[in-house]
């Protein structure tokens, strides 16, 4: 055990997360987030019973965002007609505003399909148990200053 790390937090996930680089991708996906097809170029780590918001939580207490792209978080659009609600947008609004001074700002949201191009360039991704519709994250790493 390590002191200040989050028990959620596993040794192969801080293993992954040290090894990434400025500009790597991170995807936290729900459980219908297809992982292991779209993450088939990365490195899939699965933690089916947590969910995306506790995930995101602790990768943020470690994980720099990119301060050189406006967005360096991302989510998922809702399709055009589809009457899904996204209560979970704003938990995830509030956590990233705590871990960056742009705030909100700092969260943007792709289309779908832009959403997947960009998800199978990530480095990583972590399969969650998160229920929640549209509740795929995508994290730009920054440097450690």
């Amino acid at each position: 055990m390590l002191k200040g790390i989050p028990k959620i937090l596993s040794p192969e996930l801080l293993k992954v997360l040290c090894e990434m680089g400025h500009g790597d991708k991170l995807v936290i996906g729900d459980g219908n987030f297809p992982a292991e097809s779209v993450g088939k170029n990365g490195i899939v780590i699965r933690m089916d019973g947590h969910g995306a918001c506790e995930v995101l939580e602790a990768v943020l207490q470690l994980f720099p965002l990119d301060t050189y792209v406006e967005h360096p978080v991302c989510l998922m659009e809702v399709l055009p007609g589809d009457p899904v609600e996204t209560p979970i947008w704003d938990s995830y609004k509030e956590l990233v505003a705590g871990a960056d001074q742009r705030g909100e700002g700092a969260v943007g949201q792709l289309t779908k399909s832009a959403f997947y191009e960009e998800a199978r360039g990530a480095y990583a991704f972590i399969a969650t148990g998160e229920s929640a519709l549209y509740a795929n994250i995508l994290l730009q790493k920054g440097v450690v200053v």
